[in-house]
């Protein structure tokens, strides 16, 4: 289309301006066709082959007004193509219908360019991407299928290098190496034959292919050193986070008072009963009362003092006037607590 089909293509013949234009254009740009062909007004491959010709007639030493005459049929054919030359550009040339007499391969040829050029739907390209597809799809399948089995302990890597390895020897586990059976005697031993069978079955029922799986590719002393590796990335990552915490930790690891078992708290028995609380409650109240001031004589206002400070009468106490009731055995409650006091001053003499 932009070479010959485009209607906006000048296919008539070459003007004197035009020519000069040209060969001035290819002296200043040389080989730049794309570039000159737009400033001449004529296609890149139109430019290329009058200059062409330009030099061919110059170098023939023909007249200028012959070459202007000969320059359409040039600029319209083809150059005459030696046997065996091959076209360079062949879409800047006019197009000419297919010859009747043409062979197989170029028909079969000519049939694939137009079906391409007919497939303006993209079928082809539609069934490649789902035959892709379907084989994605397949691929995915599949390797769900062996996750699955190999989950199941049924398939695995090392599984399946032991069953290669089965077909070629000997599997001590199953079967009994180089074992021949013994002759038959005279003695029937169908029964026995069947509790060993029964024995055997029992054995291979117990046998849990899945731990002996991970068995052989995780031991314990591994896992223990995967852990301690962890504990201790992870006692560095808290390091870098909170240093204070881990040495608090660390601290109270190694402190001997936070090992040590405490004893049970046993509070000692009051001495004091609840007469003898009341009794204390009673002097406390009269040396309150003693300590206040005498009333004012006149009964007008109050004493300077009065009105500085403040009423210290109802003051709490800093601690508690109750404690708890003690069991008192009659009257002898006050005797008995002397005698306790007395035992207790002995023990702490001795």
């Amino acid at each position: 289309w932009f070479e010959w089909l485009d209607p906006s293509i000048k296919k008539v013949e070459w003007s004197r301006e035009e020519e000069e234009k040209l060969l001035h254009l290819a002296k200043l740009m040389p080989a730049q066709w794309r570039s000159i062909g737009p400033l001449v007004g004529r296609t890149a491959a139109q430019c290329q082959d009058h200059y062409e010709l330009l030099l061919d007639s110059a170098a023939a030493g023909t007249a200028a007004a012959d070459s202007n005459e000969n320059s359409e049929g040039v600029s319209l054919t083809s150059k005459r193509l030696r046997p065996g030359e091959i076209d360079a550009h062949p879409e800047t040339k006019p197009a000419r219908p297919d010859p009747m007499d043409m062979d197989e391969d170029e028909i079969e040829m000519l049939q694939e360019a137009r079906a391409r050029l007919a497939n303006t739907q993209g079928k082809k390209a539609k069934r490649k991407q789902r035959e892709k597809m379907l084989q994605e799809a397949k691929r995915l399948a599949d390797l769900q299928k062996r996750r699955e089995l190999k989950q199941a302990g049924l398939l695995s890597s090392q599984a399946r290098t032991k069953l290669k390895k089965r077909q070629r020897e000997v599997d001590y586990a199953t079967e009994i190496p180089f074992h021949k059976p013994a002759p038959a005697g005279f003695h029937d031993v169908a029964l026995e034959r069947q509790k060993a069978d029964d024995i055997r079955n029992k054995r291979l029922k117990s046998i849990d292919y899945k731990q002996v799986n991970e068995q052989n590719y995780r031991t314990r002393d591994a896992e223990e050193q995967a852990m301690r590796k962890r504990e201790e990335q992870r006692l560095k990552n808290l390091e870098r986070a909170n240093l204070q915490l881990v040495i608090n930790q660390q601290s109270e690891k190694v402190d001997p008072v936070s090992q040590r078992k405490r004893g049970v708290l046993n509070m000692p028995v009051p001495m004091v009963d609840e007469a003898e609380l009341q009794q204390v409650a009673k002097l406390a109240n009269t040396s309150t009362s003693a300590m206040l001031p005498p009333p004012n004589r006149n009964g007008k206002g109050k004493a300077p003092t009065d009105v500085l400070l403040g009423d210290y009468s109802d003051r709490p106490l800093p601690t508690p006037m109750r404690t708890p009731n003690v069991a008192s055995g009659g009257g002898s409650s006050t005797r008995e607590m002397l005698l306790k006091e007395a035992a207790n001053l002995k023990i702490l003499s001795e």
